[in-house]
């Protein structure tokens, strides 16, 4: 399906002549949809899946064109647009009765979405859903209270769009600010002042001693903690590694179902091996330092 779309793509010569005969394909009657979606979801059938993408990519450049203003080709905006579609069409579910093109909007509005954000800078833009809101609306924000400019917003007019769009006025600084482009460092500063953008950055990291007593901190800790697991009992050592130790921790459901015991109990069995693993670790720590006073 994939395929069979992005070659009807890729075969335009450009984009005017991509927009022309688009116009021109047919549209689908609701039951040549639902027949279509059916073949698709029951049979996987791929030249109804074509169909189905193919006669709503007028849809895609309707979208797509909304979009003009970011900056950013129109060919590669509708390409996007069009991965949308094809996700919207493998997951359309027909029995539902709504159609097509008011499912795939959504798909085609966050397809390109995602886009235009990954594209916009070489920092990422806001990742949360209210920074998406605020980058999205801003620039229609900005037109309506006649803020065009293109330095820092007056702390009235932040307020003004914060309050508009319920997010903090921290984030409209933000994201005005990333929208205002990608600056090269090389850049000469603005007004009276001498010199470049990168003479006003502040090294930010931490020198290489401060490095080296973190890093051995965090092994020692490390160290600690492997050689107090001993105090626990093997289903002690397990539940808490599950809840409190792995990457992709478990639930306490799971960790019920896995023990035939109730939630409470594991949840008691989790906080009783944690206090016995915090007791052990102060016992090693003191150890430790016994041993260091010794040797001094």
């Amino acid at each position: 399906m994939a395929r069979a779309t992005t070659t009807f793509l890729a075969s335009e010569g450009g984009l005017i002549r991509y927009l022309e005969k688009i116009k021109h394909l047919p549209m689908l009657t609701p039951e040549q949809e639902q027949q279509l979606a059916k073949r698709w979801r029951e049979h996987n059938d791929p030249e109804a899946a074509h169909q189905l993408v193919v006669s709503h990519l007028r849809l895609v450049a309707k979208i797509a064109m909304r979009y003009r203003g970011y900056g950013l080709p129109m060919s590669e905006v509708i390409s996007e647009g069009s991965i949308g579609l094809i996700k919207a069409v493998d997951r359309f579910e027909p029995e539902r009765g709504h159609r097509l093109a008011t499912y795939a909007m959504w798909w085609i509005k966050a397809s390109i979405r995602e886009y235009v954000l990954r594209s916009w800078s070489l920092v990422k833009m806001g990742a949360t859903p209210s920074q998406k809101k605020l980058f999205f609306n801003l620039r229609r924000l900005k037109a309506r209270i006649s803020a065009i400019d293109d330095g820092d917003l007056h702390p009235d007019q932040v307020e003004l769009i914060a309050s508009n769009l319920g997010v903090t006025e921290q984030e409209v600084v933000y994201v005005n600010r990333r929208m205002s482009g990608d600056t090269s460092l090389n850049a000469p500063l603005r007004g009276q002042e001498q010199g470049e953008w990168q003479d006003l950055l502040v090294e930010g990291e931490d020198n290489q001693e401060y490095k080296l007593v973190q890093l051995e901190e965090v092994s020692s800790r490390h160290r600690a903690l492997m050689d107090s697991l001993g105090v626990l009992n093997a289903r002690e050592r397990r539940i808490l590694e599950a809840r409190r130790l792995a990457d992709d921790r478990r639930s306490l459901g799971d960790l019920s179902c896995e023990f035939g015991i109730s939630r409470e109990r594991v949840r008691q069995i989790e906080m009783r091996a944690f206090e016995k693993l915090q007791d052990a670790v102060k016992v090693v720590y003191a150890k430790r330092g016994e041993a260091r006073a010794l040797s001094a």
